[in-house]
């Protein structure tokens, strides 16, 4: 079998781009995956043309060394353009490898360790300054069955003060916390939006509300800057989503600086490289949360990675199943009452429409940007 050709398909959802690639076959089967660099689509469509040459008339069964070619093969090791690309390439690869041998992906990792996979959902407004709508929503969305849920810190349209956000978030735990009881567990996304010195006074004020997890406190750009947040606070903490290789989870995972790894399978180089930092993660008693704000693709991905991996927490997943592009992925996994269940259909168990996906064309589309009250950038 060899690899006849790669496509792009840049997909207008509504409200954002998903980027899906498509690799063929010389057999028949066809493998999709998906890229995760959200705003930067075509930049990631670029990666893709440049591989494609390197792609065709390979063997798409020795996955390995395709990524060990497209990762290294260009001298300069890859960023997270390229990881993003690298991912989308061999997400289809392993889709492609389980169809042709008639097997989920899952057992192409050794099978199941589990029978589902947990989720925690987004809940509306998450970002949001208001307490009450906020309350709400948790309250329907566990009535649901989510046992997670999510939201972030509060910014005022593009205005982001630092100490007002962390003073309406304190009152917004305080909130959630006395409406849903113990159940369901609380996590809370930062968004890289505070310094070290902010981080560590937020988290002390919100630890009596047992938050699951804290997400990305500070800037991902260096990581060494955990230590002193490792040493002033107790609040469980978890980051990486803006990582593209098992490289730059290394300080993190060696010296034991977060709880939970947020590994983002379209991003961090695919499959392949996601099992690898799982594999170290677990050595030190890391757990996984992968890093999911994505389409259908990711969502089928995440769910066979995390059913053969045994150091798995819980899943990202915004919204259930068959809510975004079911005309493009047809056969989207189940959600059952706060779980997505194990497929059973070949590869990732999904089937991709490409007409309905040109039906669907790329909108330019920036994500949003903030600033502080003298005008200065800073983190969405």
């Amino acid at each position: 079998m060899k690899i006849t050709d790669v496509t792009c398909y840049p997909v207008w959802a509504g409200h954002r781009n998903f980027l899906f690639v498509v690799v063929d076959t010389d057999e028949g089967h066809y493998g999709v995956g998906e890229s995760g660099l959200t705003g930067r689509e075509l930049a990631v469509s670029g990666a893709i043309e440049h591989f494609k040459p390197l792609l065709v008339g390979q063997d798409p069964m020795r996955i390995e060394h395709i990524w060990q070619m497209l990762s290294r093969g260009g001298f300069f090791p890859h960023g997270k353009i390229l990881g993003s690309a690298i991912a989308a390439v061999d997400i289809a690869l392993w889709d492609i490898k389980g169809k042709a041998l008639g097997l989920p992906v899952y057992d192409l990792f050794g099978g199941r360790v589990r029978d589902k996979v947990v989720c925690y959902c987004h809940l509306s407004g998450g970002h949001g300054t208001e307490t009450e709508p906020l309350v709400q929503n948790a309250v329907e969305k566990a009535a649901e069955g989510w046992k997670f849920l999510r939201w972030g810190l509060p910014n005022e349209g593009g205005l982001l003060q630092p100490g007002r956000a962390i003073r309406q978030t304190v009152e917004q735990f305080s909130a959630i916390r006395e409406a849903v009881g113990d159940v369901p567990e609380l996590c809370f996304d930062v968004h890289t939006r505070l310094s070290p010195p902010e981080a560590i006074s937020f988290c002390q004020q919100v630890m009596p509300y047992r938050p699951y997890f804290i997400e990305d406190p500070i800037r991902s750009e260096s990581p060494q800057a955990f230590h002193l947040l490792r040493s002033k606070i107790d609040a469980p903490l978890a980051a990486g989503e803006q990582f593209c290789s098992k490289w730059e989870f290394r300080e993190l995972i060696d010296h034991d600086l977060i709880d939970y790894a947020r590994i983002d399978l379209c991003i961090a180089a695919g499959l392949t490289e996601g099992r690898k930092i799982a594999g170290w993660c677990e050595g030190h008693y890391i757990d996984i949360v992968v890093h999911n704000p994505l389409g259908p693709v990711s969502m089928a991905a995440c769910l066979q990675f995390n059913l053969s991996i045994p150091n798995f927490a819980v899943q990202e997943q915004p919204q259930k199943p068959g809510t975004v592009l079911t005309d493009v992925v047809r056969n989207q996994p189940v959600w059952q009452d706060g779980y997505l269940l194990a497929p059973t259909a070949p590869g990732l168990g999904i089937e991709f429409d490409r007409e309905a996906a040109a039906a669907h064309p790329f909108q330019m589309n920036e994500l949003p940007h903030l600033r502080r009250e003298d005008g200065s950038v800073t983190n969405w």
